[in-house]
């Protein structure tokens, strides 16, 4: 898998172990850190991750994502709001591995603030682990793995039903909001180079040019 770390500014000082796991257990897989970070000049909202995330995924740039904000509710209810983003809200090692075997997403939030007590980095690096720990999407429990696999496809096939293209959305947001968005140009950059859905890669060109 393609996978890449972005998470809201308010927690980018959760960056570097955000990376830091993800490079040690996501084992074979080709990881790109996107911050936020102390170094980065700009400050993003949970908000303006999540449609970074909608168009990373969206352009097919990355296969998954690992993100967060304080509560990892925010991040992951404005992610969920995004064309053919499945984003799963981790707060503990179980919670990781049901997404993973049942849910079979491609973006997961965790909670970088609340409740991140001295025990919260252990508990983090334990979520990222267990989330890693076997392949994607085999079902849980395994006796009823064909049942939840099943129930799976059918909730992705209704959820691509129901929303409009990614294009579509980016189309109608508020201008200032695309504007700021495009300005994260090591988001934007990788969907130029490693985008193969030429819709999305075609309005980045074409809005870059209009900022």
């Amino acid at each position: 898998m393609r996978i890449g770390v972005i998470q809201a500014s308010s927690q980018k000082g959760k960056n570097e172990i955000l990376f830091h796991n993800t490079k040690k257990y996501a084992i074979g897989h080709e990881i790109t850190n996107f911050g936020c970070t102390n170094s980065d000049m700009d400050t993003y909202s949970y908000v303006e991750i999540a449609v970074m995330i909608g168009i990373l995924i969206g352009s097919q740039a990355l296969d998954f994502i690992i993100t967060g904000c304080s509560s990892g509710q925010g991040m992951m209810l404005a992610c969920n709001s995004m064309p053919g983003v499945i984003c799963g809200y981790a707060p503990t090692p179980r919670d990781a591995y049901l997404f993973a075997q049942i849910n079979n997403g491609n973006v997961i939030s965790l909670p970088l603030g609340e409740d991140y007590t001295w025990a919260g980095e252990e508990n983090l690096r334990k979520t990222i682990e267990v989330l890693f720990s076997e392949p994607f999407g085999q079902g849980y429990p395994k006796e009823e793995s064909e049942r939840k696999l099943r129930d799976t496809l059918l909730f992705k096939e209704i959820r691509r039903k129901s929303q409009i293209e990614t294009v579509s959305l980016l189309c109608n947001i508020d201008r200032a909001i695309a504007d700021h968005v495009l300005r994260k140009t090591n988001v934007t950059d990788f969907v130029l180079k490693n985008g193969t859905n030429e819709e999305v890669v075609q309005w980045i060109t074409r809005s870059i040019s209009n900022c």
